[in-house]
C-alpha cells in the first residue's frame, strides 16, 4: 500500500494517540508542580528550600508501584514522575497501535516487524529496570 492510498483514519488515530498522550502527561506534570508548591510553600520563598527539593538525596519514588501509590495520595513529585512516565510511554503506545493498524490492513510483514520493535522496546524497559 502506497502512502497516497493510506487510509486517513490511520493518520487520525495516530495523531490523536500522540496528541492525547502529550497533553495528558503535560497536565499531570503541571498538576504535580502546582501540588508540590501548594504543599511546600517554602519552596517559592526560599532558594535554600528549593535547592533541597532538587538535591539527589531527596526522597521520591523510584518504582512504578511507588509512583502510582504516591500519586494516589496527591504527592507532587510522584505526579511529576507519573507524567514523565506517561510521556515516555506515549511513543511505545504508538508502536502498539501500529500493530493493530497493520493487522487490520492484513500487512503481515509490517505487523511482524512492529511486533519485534515493540518486543525490543519492552525488553529494554525490563533490562533497564533490572540493573
Amino acid at each position: 500500500m502506497t502512502v497516497e492510498n493510506e487510509p486517513k483514519w490511520v493518520d487520525v488515530a495516530i495523531a490523536r494517540l500522540l496528541r492525547g498522550g502529550v497533553l495528558l502527561s503535560t497536565f499531570i506534570v503541571a498538576a504535580g508542580v502546582v501540588l508540590t508548591f501548594v504543599h511546600h510553600p517554602s519552596y517559592v520563598r526560599s532558594a535554600v528550600a528549593l535547592r533541597q527539593l532538587t538535591e539527589p538525596e531527596q526522597a521520591f519514588p523510584h518504582t512504578v508501584r511507588g509512583v502510582v501509590g504516591d500519586a494516589r495520595h496527591a504527592r507532587g513529585q510522584a505526579l511529576i514522575t507519573l507524567g514523565l512516565l506517561l510521556l515516555i510511554a506515549t511513543p511505545v503506545a504508538r508502536v502498539a497501535l501500529s500493530i493493530g493498524i497493520f493487522a487490520v490492513e492484513r500487512d503481515r510483514l509490517y505487523t511482524a516487524i512492529t511486533i519485534l520493535v515493540l518486543t525490543l522496546l519492552l525488553l529494554s524497559f525490563v533490562v533497564g529496570a533490572a540493573g
